[in-house]
């Protein structure tokens, strides 16, 4: 039995795209060497962030 596969490569690319951006904002805005470093980690996690501001913002 052959599986369907759906090959889409557009959330990954949007992913990607905001993890650059959420990286060279995070480093931008640190303040020391480390926090740099936290930022770096901080953009792979980007869309938590995303979804939980959001969500506080309309109450939830």
């Amino acid at each position: 039995m052959k599986d369907k596969v759906k090959k889409s490569g557009t959330s990954g690319a949007v992913y990607g795209l905001g993890m650059i951006g959420a990286m060279v904002y995070y480093i931008q805005a640190a303040t020391s060497f480390w926090m740099g470093v936290l930022g770096v980690f901080k953009a792979f996690v980007w869309p938590a962030f995303l979804v939980y501001e959001g969500l506080r913002a309309m109450g939830a």
